[in-house]
């Protein structure tokens, strides 16, 4: 196994453009129901395999356009889909979506590094693709289509799946949680680095102290080495870099 793939994009070639109305009246009527389904659709395709709700769609396209987040079909989004556009999609990077929690070069930064916990003792490479991927990752409120939903804030904080077709090493990371990149409320790169020890195969260890224990203790990122037991449990499957 040489290489992980991280995630996917649909990339539309053509020109589309929505005839603007200013004075539309805004509520949750098929029309605009529709709207907002064939906007996305286009737009903001889901890429995670199991899907996303049409509220967490609603949310990253809010981000995008740099609205206010509520994942709800309000005057200032409808007005936003109904002005003429290109046709591409706004989904052009790696990561399925971004948390508003940090800038989005953070996030990229960091579940790179995470992903390096890894490959820097075994021979896997990770690759961010844009095309359908090995582990795809996300964040999500509550029920997001795999039938594991999220609660709320400090219960679950992320969840990933074994090696497997489908859904099999997607990670996926709770949105109700204050992500940061220090010891502040949750540290994105030590929940993220746990996580993909689960996409690669690892079971939690009972080994208190290491990455793959089940409970969430805060050790500086900058000073992170991956303990000796997770080490080898993951060269175990994997082997060594040589």
């Amino acid at each position: 196994m040489k290489y992980i793939l991280i995630c996917a994009t649909v990339f539309l070639p053509s020109l589309f453009a929505v005839p603007i109305d200013p004075g539309a009246i805004v509520g949750p009527s098929a029309e605009n129901i529709k709207l907002v389904q064939v906007y996305l659709d286009k737009f903001f395709a889901t890429n995670h395999k199991g899907g996303s709700s049409l509220k967490e769609r609603l949310r990253q396209m809010q981000e995008f356009f740099h609205l206010k987040v509520t994942g709800k079909m309000d005057k200032e989004t409808i007005n936003v889909m109904k002005q003429p556009r290109c046709g591409v999609s706004d989904i052009s990077e790696g990561i399925n979506n971004y948390t508003p929690d940090l800038p989005r070069s953070t996030v990229v930064a960091t579940i790179a590094k995470a992903f390096r916990v890894w490959s820097d003792v075994t021979p896997l490479s990770f690759q961010k693709v844009f095309r359908p991927a090995d582990i795809e990752i996300f964040f999500a409120h509550g029920e997001h289509g795999d039938r594991y939903p999220f609660d709320s804030q400090r219960g679950v904080l992320a969840h990933a799946f074994f090696p497997g077709p489908g859904i099999g090493g997607d990670t996926h990371f709770d949105e109700a949680e204050r992500w940061s990149e220090y010891n502040r409320e949750i540290n994105l790169f030590l929940v993220a680095a746990h996580e993909f020890g689960h996409a690669l195969g690892l079971s939690h260890s009972n080994v208190i102290g290491s990455l793959m224990y089940p409970t969430y203790a805060y050790t500086n990122p900058q000073y992170f080495r991956l303990p000796s037991n997770d080490r080898q449990r993951i060269q175990r499957l994997y082997g060594i870099r040589k």
